[in-house]
């Protein structure tokens, strides 16, 4: 019995840092996180966030695509993926109204400090700012949703968000290939008010990872969530 209590508190504790979903450490945390978004007057809104980029190749087509269609999204970005070449995609994404915040390409952020990570983010901004003409809205998302008390130390430090998903509304899919088509049918029949939906325009190890994927089921999943009523906003 005794062991059994350790093999709970264990996993209790596992999930607190790495449940891709509001759990105890979220709750007790010094800076706030959101995994959906306060209600708005009007139609109901969804989120669309984007992690992992800018990539030179997916990165412009998802912009045509949300210009085509006349909504906005987040993208989360990686510091290691800007350079001269791809700031130009990520002013581009202030220019046309979508936010822009940070994301990290490693669980080591977790361990680092607080004093550490808030460096680290801080370092991040400026670059962004001073590549792409604009600095990003005070929101981070954590590689794979892996956090921790010190890292929501370091987020009060430099007072930003730590920023989450809906339930089920990202896009890995049990082993299997992202596939558009199951993406926007488990999206579509998912998705309520204030929901953040999170999908891939990026790939943390590879610059130029093909997510058509992602092009195609924003293409879809923007009109099919209009007919069902749904606007669109940034978290920021």
């Amino acid at each position: 019995m005794f062991m059994l209590f350790v093999a709970a508190g264990a996993g209790l504790m596992l999930l607190a840092h790495v449940a891709p979903f509001p759990f105890l450490l979220d709750a007790l945390a010094p800076a706030p996180s959101r995994w959906e978004m306060p209600p708005v007057e009007g139609a109901p809104r969804v989120y669309l966030t984007y992690d992992d980029g800018p990539n030179p190749t997916a990165t412009p087509a998802l912009l045509d695509v949300l210009a085509r269609e006349g909504a906005v999204g987040t993208f989360f970005v990686l510091d290691r993926h800007l350079d001269a070449d791809t700031a130009p995609i990520v002013a581009r994404m202030f220019e046309e109204g979508h936010a822009v915040a940070l994301h990290s390409h490693t669980r080591r952020l977790m361990i680092l400090t607080p004093e550490e990570l808030a460096e680290t983010l801080r370092t991040a901004a400026d670059r962004i700012e001073r590549l792409a003409g604009h600095r990003p809205c005070r929101a981070f998302r954590p590689h794979g949703g892996w956090r921790s008390g010190q890292m929501y130390a370091g987020l009060d430090l430099i007072d930003h968000t730590l920023v989450g998903w809906g339930w089920w509304l990202w896009d890995w899919d049990w082993f299997r290939a992202r596939d558009a088509d199951r993406l926007v049918r488990r999206f579509a029949g998912r998705v309520s008010g204030g929901d953040i939906i999170v999908m891939h325009d990026g790939h943390h190890e590879d610059p130029r990872a093909d997510r058509r994927y992602a092009v195609d089921a924003t293409a879809r999943l923007v009109p099919e969530l209009r007919t069902q009523g749904f606007a669109f906003d940034t978290i920021c």
